[in-house]
């Protein structure tokens, strides 16, 4: 029988069933799922802990199944958990575990944690005895879409909240952006506001100030000094990303994705969009928004479209393939690339920055 996991909570307080499976691909949710059981299974006078994890092909079945039908020698109940990693535990697994649930009763609990299974594993007749004899918990990844309300639900159970209205709206979806697919930065995150700030309502400043002190703030912070023009600032950065041993891959990526939303928004204004509503479809937030609405007027055509195709040039140097045109090493062609986007966004006059702007400076590089 299958239970959500935001219901789980409210299912243990009827009472806690002999057995539980955890399964899914998100780490995060798997974590609290199998927290939230102990807890209550530590509540119901489980006191003594049996933890079994498959590795490889000579797990001891019979361990697992004599564990079940052992007697606790310091507490009325207990709790065993089986871990799998694999998802498979092959044919004498499959035996045992189907034994197993046979064996189950009131003096035991038993979790079974398991990873993402596909639709052969769900079906198998090992995971059908599993579901039939107990409760069984998917966990899944957060999307996008419902990501922004996931970051308020637990901004709320640490007593904050963000701005009402669009401000509001506009930080949790920039929080989203900065920790999309990896729930645990974002628990982590939001542990860092509450310990940060005091319980109440909290600014888009303060969640920007907070959410870009992570791994990769300095290449964050990198796109924000092309864009702003601090050619020397810029270039020291790149050459700290290089001595620190960041990949060039993610570096071109962080450059390309900016000057792939000026073009975005390039087009969008020449569609007679306005600005600020062409900036939030291209997800533009905070410092670069900013930057975004000096840089954006001052482009061309001409100049987007250099810049559109030095960064594709740029893709195969980090990638190993080579160009006739640009330097053989990857980071020199980063240079050139950060150049070019500087060139090109200065505020130069129109003619001069129509024609020469984005390829003087690299050239030069």
């Amino acid at each position: 029988m299958q239970v959500r996991a935001d219901q789980l909570a409210s299912h243990l307080l009827k009472g806690v069933r002999p057995l539980y499976t955890v399964w899914g691909d998100e780490p995060l949710l798997a974590q609290e799922a199998g927290d939230t059981i102990r807890a209550a299974a530590r509540a119901a006078g489980c006191g003594e802990r049996d933890v079994h994890t498959v590795i490889g092909q000579h797990f001891d079945w019979s361990g697992l199944l004599g564990a079940l039908t052992s007697m606790s020698l310091f507490s009325a109940r207990q709790l065993i958990e089986l871990r799998i990693p694999s998802g498979k535990p092959g044919k004498e697994g499959s035996a045992a575990l189907q034994r197993y649930c046979e064996l189950l009763n009131d003096d035991v609990v038993t979790i079974v944690q398991l990873p993402r299974l596909d639709r052969t594993q769900q079906t198998s007749a090992w995971f059908m005895a599993l579901d039939r004899a107990g409760f069984t918990v998917r966990v899944d990844p957060v999307d996008r879409k419902a990501l922004p309300q996931w970051i308020a639900q637990r901004l709320a159970a640490q007593q904050q909240r963000v701005q009402g209205g669009e401000a509001g709206q506009r930080a949790l979806a920039f929080f989203a952006d900065r920790i999309e697919g990896n729930l645990l930065a974002a628990h982590q995150e939001i542990q860092k506001l509450g310990l940060l700030y005091p319980a109440g309502e909290l600014g888009f400043e303060q969640i920007e100030a907070a959410v870009l002190n992570v791994a990769r703030y300095d290449v964050f912070k990198l796109g924000e000094a092309v864009l702003a023009g601090q050619v020397a600032r810029a270039l020291r950065m790149l050459d700290g990303l290089r001595a620190e041993g960041e990949a060039a891959v993610l570096v071109h990526w962080t450059l390309a994705e900016d000057i792939r939303g000026l073009k975005r928004v390039k087009d969008a204004v020449a569609a007679d969009k306005p600005l600020p509503i062409a900036l939030r479809e291209a997800r533009v937030w905070g410092a670069k928004e900013r930057l975004f609405e000096r840089v954006v007027p001052l482009l061309t055509e001409h100049t987007v479209a250099q810049l559109l195709e030095a960064a594709h040039v740029c893709d195969g140097l980090v990638k190993g393939l080579k160009h006739p045109d640009w330097p053989l090493d990857p980071w020199d062609g980063l240079k050139r690339l950060v150049l070019m986007t500087v060139q090109g966004t200065a505020s130069l006059p129109s003619a001069e920055r129509q024609k020469t702007a984005p390829t003087r400076l690299a050239l030069q590089a």
